[in-house]
């Protein structure tokens, strides 16, 4: 039976939120087995294997066009390094929950950013969507500055550090490729992207990781698989498809979907808090991203 177009760019959008949200809980569990560099330079390199056998099998070529190497560079470090690097240190200081919310604030940023890259000028509904999902960060934190000692609140501010860092520079790598496409294959273009972006998490694991397996449960080895074939590949691949098949702000809006998983598997798998306070902050960040996204 054939699927219409929309439904199938419909459930490959569901398939990348899906697997972005679980990723979170998984990569919080991951901090207490793996050196964090190192398990990023073994997923990259099991993701980097699996995109190369299916280009192959496609025969699509792996050659970089002339010129394009710089962006496809800056575009790495932008969209994947981020990611590796900043989103796992994050995890470090931060519940999973936590780091998802403000992670996904990455849409606002990016319409910001927008502005005098691509000549998008923001609109009221673009400016108060930023301050809605700003507010849904400042109430996420807010339980902490109530209940926390001033030290644990303190403790907590290189995770948000982080993790913005990570918001802001992945917003930079969507307006950055927007600008400055590359013209390539999907699955090549992905695959130089993972090798590109590696390589820092590569240096940082050679001079701060201990190279040590012994925690390492077969629960750990599953999340190494889990990362590298289906966080780094498959919800990679989907996405492609579903901006290939549905408009962008559809695809950009399902995105939304990634914390509302991400805040509920980490819940249900890692026992995180899931009062009043989380869900406001959800909510609000949701809704914040949703006015600057419909701000067009």
């Amino acid at each position: 039976m054939r699927i219409a177009p929309r439904l199938q760019g419909l459930l490959m959008l569901l398939v990348t939120a899906a697997s972005w949200g679980l990723n979170w809980p998984v990569l919080k569990f991951v901090m207490a087995e793996w050196p964090p560099f190192l398990f990023r330079v073994l997923s990259g390199i099991g993701g980097i294997s699996l995109l190369v056998v299916v280009a192959l099998a496609r025969g699509e070529n792996f050659r970089v066009p002339r010129g394009q190497f710089p962006r496809l560079a800056i575009a790495a470090i932008l969209n994947i390094t981020s990611w590796m690097g900043l989103a796992t240190l994050s995890l470090f200081w931060l519940a999973a929950s936590e780091a998802a919310i403000i992670a996904y604030t990455m849409p606002i940023w990016a319409s910001l950013m927008a502005w005098p890259a691509l000549g998008e000028r923001p609109n009221w509904q673009r400016v108060a969507g930023l301050a809605l999902g700003l507010a849904g960060v400042g109430v996420l934190m807010a339980g902490q500055l109530l209940s926390a000692p001033a030290a644990d609140l303190v403790a907590k501010l290189p995770g948000v550090a982080a993790i913005l860092g990570t918001a802001l520079m992945f917003a930079g790598g969507a307006v950055f490729t927007k600008r400055y496409p590359v013209t390539m294959q999907p699955v090549p273009m992905l695959a130089w992207q993972l090798a590109i972006g590696m390589a820092p998490m590569l240096l940082a694991a050679v001079v701060f990781d201990r190279w040590s397996l012994a925690r390492v449960t077969p629960l750990g080895w599953g999340a190494l698989g889990y990362v590298s074939i289906v966080a780094l590949c498959v919800s990679y691949l989907a996405w492609f498809r579903a901006l290939k098949l549905l408009p962008a702000s559809t695809a950009a809006i399902g995105t939304l979907l990634v914390p509302v998983i991400g805040v509920f598997s980490s819940a249900a798998a890692l026992g995180e808090p899931l009062g009043s306070r989380q869900l406001l902050a959800l909510a609000m960040t949701v809704s914040g991203v949703v006015l600057a996204s419909r701000g067009r």
